[in-house]
């Protein structure tokens, strides 16, 4: 029964090849050097991918960590009385960092905190703040106008409802907000190298810049399965939210 559910889910196939190509990525340079004859070396020769992508993944970490609190906290401010004057100037500023290319934030960050990991944690943060934002604001609007009222009726403090009601009820939207932002962040984090950051786009800056199609690949290939990981895993996390919520 294990073995049928192990070969049934794709999650640990994924997770396998994403180790491999973490750790034994050297293992590939024969393939990579028949496929690409002119490119010396085959593969990227400068930090491993085991060290790019602990670079890579810390800084999409912080990144996310800091929108999911810059968007919850400005939803459930939003949502609040005294908040709701507010709403419209935020979703504003939310959605201004969303629509801006990172590209554009990176240029005129690096003036001011120059090359490095510091213009593309901004650059990231900001892009990652409307999904969070817009899912909580609609997450804490679905709550039923029932439960708010029960709550009301034992006594509950409005912070109580805050924490016992409404983000219990509200946090599968919210987690699909949050999982939308961290996954369009790993992608977006590889522009990062583009101004002196390390992430998993070093090998494929270098790749386009040297015209060397076995860098892009290399680095491409570890981003790409590490983005479709990570949303695997909030899937995961998404159904057992939904479990726990029926039980209870």
């Amino acid at each position: 029964m294990r073995a049928r559910t192990f070969l049934g889910d794709p999650l640990p196939w994924i997770g396998a090849c994403f180790l491999f190509f973490l750790l034994f990525m050297p293992a590939l340079q024969p393939l990579f050097a028949r496929a690409f004859p002119a490119t010396q070396p085959p593969l990227y020769a400068g930090d491993t991918v085991l060290a790019l992508w602990l670079f890579h993944a810390a800084l999409v970490a912080i990144s996310s960590l800091a929108a999911i609190a810059l968007g919850l906290g400005g939803g459930i401010f939003a949502s609040r009385p005294a908040g709701a004057e507010f709403r419209p100037l935020l979703q504003s500023l939310a959605t201004i960092g969303q629509t801006f290319p990172p590209v554009a934030v990176l240029a005129l960050a690096v003036p001011s905190f120059g090359y490095g990991a510091v213009p593309t944690f901004i650059a990231l943060t900001l892009y990652g703040v409307l999904p969070i934002f817009a899912n909580t604001l609609a997450g804490l609007a679905s709550v039923p106008a029932a439960a708010h009222e029960a709550a009301l009726g034992m006594g509950l403090t409005p912070f109580q409802i805050l924490r016992q009601v409404e983000l219990p009820l509200a946090a599968p939207v919210i987690l699909a907000g949050i999982r939308v932002s961290v996954i369009v962040n790993i992608g977006t984090a590889t522009i990062g190298s583009t101004v002196g950051a390390v992430t998993l786009g070093t090998p494929i800056i270098e790749g386009l810049v040297t015209e060397k199609l076995g860098y892009v690949i290399e680095g491409a290939i570890v981003v790409g399965l590490f983005a479709i990981l990570t949303d695997m895993m909030f899937e995961r996390l998404d159904r057992a939210m939904r479990r726990f919520a029926k039980r209870d």
